[in-house]
Order: structure tokens, then sequence, then C-alpha cells
């Protein structure tokens, strides 16, 4: 019992340092471009760990050492090799030409730079792009605050709704108080905590399961397990198949990097565009590490419940608690364990965190910005539009504690939907909207629809019919939307000249 009061007040103390940082920056927002944008002053080190890191959501160390226990390499190795490649082409793509696109045509939000970049004078842009952001980020800020009471209520046994309410608090809080500055500030910390979670998990787990060898004998012992072409079936028992068109699906999870909001608008707040190499490389290396850290997680989770230190772990859901028993296990073992234990448990609530803040951010400036002042043409005062954005931030995380209100909610399941959601609908647009001068306002509008509405289709009317139609939906409401943007802008009237020489001046 003493050894938990120490657990709970490395996690008090991490939560209070992110209020903290959220008052410091409280003081510089002095317009939306500062609370939105950070006023385009972010370092490169700081830009890309908050990139990641508001990425790098409860999945990291939940999701993947999950699905890693049950099935092995195949379907977790792919997914992260799918990631890590998506990564650093949307580095080094799409990074330096939206930071430069944005700033020369003054906008702030994803929403906002689409309507920009093609002359779209009515703003229907703006408003359909914004209504998409609050369609996949609600539900997705929704599988933050659940993961934080599903972790709270696993532990230590608190009410579910209470521990996910508190939770929603201090992170609309935080985000409220300092806006964009306070969530990459906060973001560079949760990924120092997330990363000293993986490396802790590794060296206590190992050595708990009786060395490496034992680890990977214990691997070893199940048909498929370690193939990254087969992976084992857990039902079966037996050596599971992974073929060429579910390694292409798996790999697609790279294409929803082109699409994110809430990572694209780092590249859009980076101080100086010419030290985006430095923020590709540690962005990258980054993600590698941590993601293969968090895979090794589940393959040693999987020996310890053989050796019976923790619990046998049964279908998903159970499964992805393995790291949090893990870390419950180390705090058994005295006072300095239990508060490595709580930084472990903090870098949990870091993932989910420094995701659920950035989403907030987006989701209130498509509303306050985008739908109310752009398209509903409403003139405010920066320091009125910076109160409306705080506003709009509570009243988002309210709507999403309701719908994050069911204990029993799948977090894997939304963020996967989600990813697909904004990488279909505004992945293509982005991609042509900076390297294809003939792309215009009809085909972008176009692409935009097919790709959001495809999402729904494909996995709630097509993956059903099973077969090789069963395969992650954002691939094909990639391409369709893809193909759907190119052939509408072939179809219609080119772009005007003003335009076509706004993409000229950027691209030289």
């Amino acid at each position: 019992m003493a050894t938990n009061i120490f657990l709970i007040l490395a996690i008090v103390v991490y939560l209070l340092g992110m209020i903290i940082i959220g008052v410091v920056f409280s003081k510089g927002n002095d317009d939306t471009g500062d609370f939105y944008l950070g006023g385009r002053k972010l370092g490169p080190i700081v830009t890309a760990m908050s990139a990641e890191a508001s990425d790098m959501s409860s999945w990291l160390l939940l999701g993947i050492p999950g699905l890693a226990y049950l099935t092995g390499v195949a379907e977790a190795g792919w997914t992260i090799i799918g990631l890590a490649i998506g990564t650093y082409l949307n580095w080094l793509f799409t990074a330096k030409r939206i930071r430069r696109y944005t700033e020369k045509v003054g906008a702030i939000t994803i929403p906002e730079y689409f309507s920009k970049r093609y002359g779209d004078e009515k703003n229907i842009l703006t408003l359909v792009s914004a209504i998409i952001i609050v369609i996949f980020f609600i539900p997705y800020v929704a599988s933050g605050f659940a993961a934080c009471g599903k972790l709270f209520n696993t532990l230590f046994n608190v009410d579910y709704l209470f521990a996910m309410i508190s939770s929603a608090i201090i992170i609309s809080l935080y985000c409220t108080l300092g806006g964009f500055r306070a969530v990459c500030t906060t973001d560079l910390i949760q990924s120092i905590c997330m990363s000293i979670a993986l490396v802790v998990v590794i060296c206590f787990g190992v050595v708990q399961a009786g060395g490496m060898g034992a680890v990977m004998e214990n691997a070893r012992a199940l048909p498929g397990y370690l193939n990254i072409n087969q992976g084992y079936d857990p039902e079966t028992m037996s050596a599971g198949v992974y073929g060429g068109l579910t390694i292409a699906s798996t790999l697609a999870w790279g294409l929803g990097y082109f699409g994110m909001p809430h990572i694209l608008v780092r590249f859009m707040a980076v101080g100086d565009e010419k030290k985006l190499a430095i923020s590709r490389r540690v962005a990258t290396i980054w993600v590698v590490i941590s993601m293969a850290a968090a895979l090794l997680i589940g393959i040693i989770g999987l020996a310890m419940s053989d050796a019976g230190i923790i619990d046998t772990l049964e279908g998903s859901g159970n499964a992805e608690r393995v790291i949090i028993l893990i870390a419950w296990f180390m705090s058994e073992h005295g006072i300095l364990a239990a508060i490595i234990a709580g930084v472990i448990l903090s870098g949990i609530l870091a993932a989910t965190m420094s995701t659920a803040d950035s989403q907030l951010l987006a989701s209130s400036s498509a509303i306050s910005s985008d739908l109310l002042q752009t398209f509903g043409k409403k003139k405010l005062s920066d320091e009125t539009a910076v109160k409306i954005a705080k506003i709009t931030v509570v009243i988002i995380s309210a709507v999403s504690v309701f719908v994050a209100r069911n204990p029993d909610s799948s977090v894997f399941r939304i963020v996967s939907f989600a990813w697909g959601g904004f990488g279909a609908a505004f992945g293509p647009v982005v991609l042509l909207s900076l390297f294809w001068r003939r792309s215009n306002r009809q085909g972008a509008l176009a692409g935009m629809i097919t790709g959001g509405v495809m999402v729904f289709v494909w996995k709630y009317l097509i993956a059903p019919l099973g077969g090789a139609l069963a395969i992650y939906e954002l691939l094909p409401a990639f391409l369709l939307g893809l193909i759907v943007d190119v052939a509408v802008s072939l179809a219609t009237k080119e772009p005007d000249k003003k335009i076509l020489d706004v993409y000229d001046s950027v691209k030289g």
C-alpha cells in the first residue's frame, strides 16, 4: 500500500506539471496565430517531437504491445513499417512546402489553407473540411478520454466516469490556458515520458522473464509468431497467412499521415524551414525506435504471462493492458520501483493526452476560426477570437466526454477509423494541392467528399463481405479520392492565373 502512494504521487506530479505549463504559456497568446500556431516560432526539436507525440496516441503503449502479445510480429510489424515510411515521406515532401504555402496565403488552419490555396471565395472547402474535422476528431478525442478513464479504473478501481471526466478537465485546462505552444511543450515532455516508459519496461520485463534468450525461445514455440509473413492465430493456435493484399492494406497506415490536421499544423508552425531536415531525422528515428520497442514489449509480456509473472491476457481488449500489468508488478518491488512505475503510467497518459490536446486545438479551430469567422464571415478582434477558441475547446471536450461515457467503448477501433477518415479525405487533397499545378477547387472538393464518404462505405458495407474486400478502409478510400480529385480537375476549368502564380512562387 505504501508503494502505491508513491506510484500515485508520481502521476499527480506529472499532471500538475502539465497544468503549470499551460499557465506559463497563457501569457503569450495575443492572437489566434499565437493560440493555434505559436506564432510560427517552433524550434526543430520541439516540432519533431510534438508532431510525433501528437501522432503516437495510446496505441503506442497499449495497441501495438497488445497486438504483438496476441498475434506476433506480422500485423504489428507491417503496421510499424507503414507508419515509419509515412512519417519520413511526410516530413520529406509535405513539411517544407505546406509551411511555405500557408505562410504565403496567410492560413493558420488546414481548412483555411484549402480555401485560400484554390481561391475559394465562398469558402465551401473551408466548410466541408471543417465539418470533416469535427466528425472524425470528436470520437478521436473521446477515445483518448476513454483510455485515461480505463487506465485509472483498471489500476485503482476508480469509477470510470469520474476518472475519464477528471482527465478531460486536465487536458482541456492546459489546452485552453496555453494554446499551441503549451500543447507542443507538453508534447515534448510527454514524448520523453513515453521513451522512458518503453526503455524501462523492456529492461525490467526481460530480467523478470529470465533473459532475452528465454523471451525469444518462448516466442519461437508459437507457430508463425516471429514470421512477418505469417503471424500467430490465437484462436486456432496455428500460423496465420499474411498475403500481399493484406500487407499492402496494412502498410497503407502510412498514407494517413498526409491528411492528419494535428500533424500538418506542426509543419505550419516551424520557425525556420531550413531546419526541417533536423526535425525529419529526429522524428523518424524516434518513431522507428519507439514502435519497435512497443512491439518488443508485447513479446516480453507474453513471456512474463507464460512464466506466471503476470496474468494471461485473452482478447484484444485485455491484451492491451499488458504494459499496465507490467508496471503494476514493478510497483510492488519497493519505493523507487513504484516511482518508476508511476513514470511509466504517466507515459501512457502522455501518449493519450498528447494526441487529445492536439485534436482539441484542431477541432476548436475548425469551429471558431473556420466555420464562424471564415465561412460565417464574422469579423472578431484577436482577443475575442482567442476567447471563443477556448470556449470551443471546453464545448468539444464536453461532447467528447458524452461520447466516451460507455466504459466498454473500443479505443483502438475508433482511432483506426478516424485515422482512415482523415487520411482518405485530406491526404490526396493535401498532396495534389502542394505538388500538382493543375489541381483545382472542384477537384479538391470532389476528392475530399469522396474519400471521406468512401471510408464509411468500405468499412460498413464492403469490408463485411469478406475475402479480398476485408481490408483496411484507408487504402481504397485514399486511392478513390485521389482518382476523383485528378479526374474532376482535368474535366473542369484550370485554375486562374493568380492562383497559378502563387503556386509557382511557392514551388520556386
